[in-house]
C-alpha cells in the first residue's frame, strides 16, 4: 500500500513540474515572439516611407509569428502526435458546428489572402457598401466609407467592418484592380436652337486641354492589366457623345479618370464647360419648360 502511494505521489510531482515546464516554455516563446517582432519592425519602420509597404510588412509578421509559434508548441504540448491528431479530430468536428460563422469567416481571410479579389488601399464595393480596404484581419475587412449621404465618391468618415465570408457569396467589385482608372462621364444638355456643332468643338477642346494628360498614364497601366484580363478597349483617349433627348440635345463627355479623384475631375470639366458656353450667346443649357399657344393664334 506504502509502494502504492509513493508511486502515486511521484506520478504527480512529476507530472505537475511537466505541466510547470510546458507553461514556463509556453510564456517565454510568446515573450520572445513579441520581442522578436517589435525589433524586426522598428528596424524597418525606419526604412520604409511608404505606407502600404509598412503595413504589409506588419501583417506578414504578425502571421509569421502565428505560425512558428504553432509549429513549436505543437510538440511540446502533444508529444505523442497520435493522441494529438484524436484530439484535434474531436475539437475540430465540435468547432465545425459551433463556430461555424467565425470558421467561414476564416476561410474568407485565407481566400482573400490567395486570390486577393482585393487589396489594401482598393476602393471597392459588396452588397450596397462601398468604400477604401484600410485593413485586412483574421476574421473580417475594414472599409473607410464612401457615398451614402455624402455626394459624388467620397468619404462619410465611417468605418465599416464586414465578416471575411461575405466573399463567397457576394460579387466584389473592385474600382482598381485591372489599373488605377475607371471611364467616368459627364452630360450636357444644350436647347435644340443652340450650335450643337460649336458646343460639341468646345467640349473636345476641353477634353483635350484637361483631360488628354491622362492618356499618358493610363496606356502603361492598360498594358499591364492586358497580361492578366482581357480587356478590349479601341480607344482611350476622351470623347464626346451626341444623342437627341425630349427637350435638347445631349452632349456627353467620356473619360478615364482615377477613381479616388472622379469627383475632382468632374469639376474641373464642368467650371471650364461654363465658362466657355458662356461667352457664346448661341449655345443655351436645357431645361423642362412648358410653351402656351393661344388658339386664336391657329385658327380655333
Amino acid at each position: 500500500m506504502f509502494q502504492d502511494w509513493s508511486q502515486w505521489v511521484s506520478d504527480t510531482f512529476s507530472i505537475g513540474q511537466s505541466l510547470q515546464y510546458r507553461i514556463i516554455l509556453t510564456l517565454g516563446l510568446i515573450l520572445l515572439l513579441y520581442l522578436g517582432r517589435k525589433v524586426l519592425l522598428s528596424f524597418f519602420r525606419k526604412r520604409l516611407h511608404d505606407v502600404k509597404t509598412r503595413y504589409s510588412w506588419e501583417k506578414s509578421s504578425m502571421y509569421f509569428s502565428y505560425v512558428l509559434f504553432i509549429l513549436i508548441i505543437i510538440p511540446v504540448w502533444f508529444r505523442d502526435l497520435h493522441a494529438f491528431g484524436t484530439f484535434f479530430g474531436l475539437m475540430a468536428a465540435g468547432l465545425a458546428i459551433v463556430l461555424k460563422e467565425p470558421i467561414l469567416n476564416f476561410f474568407g481571410w485565407v481566400y482573400i489572402i490567395i486570390k486577393k479579389p482585393f487589396d489594401m488601399g482598393d476602393r471597392i464595393q459588396i452588397k450596397s457598401v462601398e468604400g477604401d480596404i484600410l485593413d485586412i484581419g483574421f476574421f473580417e475587412f475594414t472599409l473607410l466609407e464612401i457615398k451614402n449621404w455624402v455626394e459624388a465618391d467620397q468619404s462619410t468618415g465611417r468605418i465599416i467592418h464586414i465578416p471575411n465570408g461575405l466573399v463567397f457569396n457576394n460579387p466584389v467589385m473592385n474600382y482598381n484592380q485591372a489599373m488605377d482608372f475607371i471611364w467616368h462621364e459627364v452630360p450636357f444638355r444644350i436647347t435644340f436652337e443652340s450650335n450643337w456643332k460649336k458646343a460639341k468643338e468646345i467640349l473636345l477642346q476641353i477634353e483635350n486641354d484637361k483631360l488628354k494628360s491622362l492618356t499618358a498614364d493610363i496606356k502603361p497601366q492598360f498594358e499591364k492589366a492586358n497580361r492578366k484580363y482581357y480587356i478590349e478597349y479601341k480607344n482611350l483617349d476622351p470623347t464626346v457623345y451626341t444623342k437627341i433627348q425630349e427637350n435638347g440635345v445631349m452632349l456627353t463627355l467620356r473619360f478615364l479618370c482615377p477613381p479616388k479623384h472622379r469627383r475632382t475631375y468632374e469639376q474641373i470639366v464642368v467650371e471650364e464647360t461654363l465658362q466657355q458656353f458662356s461667352r457664346h450667346s448661341d449655345i443655351q443649357f436645357a431645361y423642362p419648360t412648358t410653351r402656351f399657344f393661344k388658339s386664336e393664334e391657329y385658327g380655333a
